[in-house]
């Protein structure tokens, strides 16, 4: 059977400033294949219409809307004629009127869900606003769905009112992200990749910059937006924003390759980054730093390796011989396929909807 999804996100298209990107371009193409047909609907804001990293698809319909509050408005009216309607968090304009436009416009008996691409940063907002528009909307959303979080976000949804609450992690897409040939360009050491952002900067500065400094003769590159004007170590290259048709060759090409959560996720735990899967896709030897959970998508010295500080991951720049880093990195690989891919993401999805859709039937 079926079934349309109106799906109101930051950008299905760009992959600029929009680090959901590959977690929706995943999960959507995933559940195309299962017999969804979803509308993407995002704002032309933040230049990424002008950033685009791939055309419109043939597994979605895409449709981009002026950063307007009539656009917004107009586009928020659509969501009538759809059976389930998403509203993701981050979406980058005017969230909280777009939360409650969209659904008021849902259809009686249509499934209303939330889908947090970063939970513990919103509970956090959620927590120190006792007005806050997902508060307001809890009761009437049939469930929340987010790419992280675990067991805490579970329980901390579940109090403030949601019916149901369920993670539907990151993963791997194996037609997008996998093992290709090295690029010089990308040659180093060590390679991090991740826009510049406040809840990020102490633990970059940590995992990132202070390794650096304690390797000078080692060769370190990072890519993302904000960076231009941080100040790092000599032996740091900046690549700047980096295509998603470029992040195979960057993950293939180092020797490691660094993934730093932000700080929220990082407390909360249980939170991989799509970052982590596109690693392991590519046959990465990946380098995270330390978050309860982890051992629940790679084992850790097998098929990653964890750092508890920079000094942590300098050792590990300076020890791990690139033989080691190949054979961490091709078992992350097979892990991941066999465990971690967004078919496997959007059979889980599917099972959610479609007992949704069984309990209002047996209601009716």
């Amino acid at each position: 059977m079926t079934r349309t999804i109106a799906f109101y996100g930051s950008s299905l298209l760009s992959a600029y400033w929009n680090g959901a990107a590959t977690y929706y371009r995943g999960i959507i193409r995933a559940l195309a294949k299962r017999g969804y047909q979803t509308t993407f609907y995002e704002p032309d804001v933040w230049d990424r219409q002008k950033n685009r990293d791939i055309d419109p698809p043939d597994w979605a319909r895409v449709v981009v809307y002026d950063g307007t509050l009539e656009a917004l408005r107009r586009v928020a009216a659509e969501a009538a004629t759809y059976d389930i309607v998403v509203k993701t968090s981050g979406v980058g304009f005017e969230d909280d009127l777009l939360l409650a436009q969209v659904m008021s416009a849902a259809r009686p008996g249509a499934l209303r869900v939330f889908w947090d691409v970063d939970a513990p940063h919103t509970l956090g907002e959620i927590a120190a606003a006792p007005d806050h528009a997902i508060r307001r909307w809890l009761p009437d959303l049939d469930m929340v769905l987010t790419y992280g979080g675990g067991d805490p976000v579970v329980a901390a949804y579940r109090a403030l009112g949601a019916r149901l609450c369920a993670p539907v992690y990151n993963a791997l897409d194996p037609a997008t992200h996998h093992p290709v040939a090295p690029e010089p360009r990308f040659a180093s050491d060590l390679a991090f990749l991740g826009n510049r952002l406040p809840d990020r900067d102490a633990r970059v500065a940590e995992f990132f910059a202070r390794p650096a400094t304690l390797l000078p003769e080692n060769r370190f590159i990072l890519g993302g937006n904000g960076w231009h004007d941080a100040s790092f170590p000599s032996n740091v290259h900046k690549l700047g924003h980096v295509p998603t048709a470029d992040h195979n060759a960057l993950n293939c090409t180092p020797r490691m390759v660094l993934n730093v959560a932000r700080d929220s996720m990082a407390a909360n735990g249980f939170s991989p980054a799509t970052r982590v899967f596109e690693a392991a896709g590519a046959g990465a030897c990946l380098v995270t730093d330390a978050w309860e959970g982890i051992e629940l998508f790679l084992t850790p010295n097998e098929e990653v390796l964890v750092a508890r500080d920079g000094q942590d991951v300098a050792e590990a720049v300076r020890t791990i011989a690139p033989d080691r880093a190949r054979a961490i990195g091709q078992a992350a690989l097979a892990r991941v396929l066999a465990h971690h891919t967004y078919d496997q993401r959007a059979k889980q999805a599917d099972a959610l909807f479609q007992a949704h859709a069984a309990r209002l039937e047996a209601a009716q």
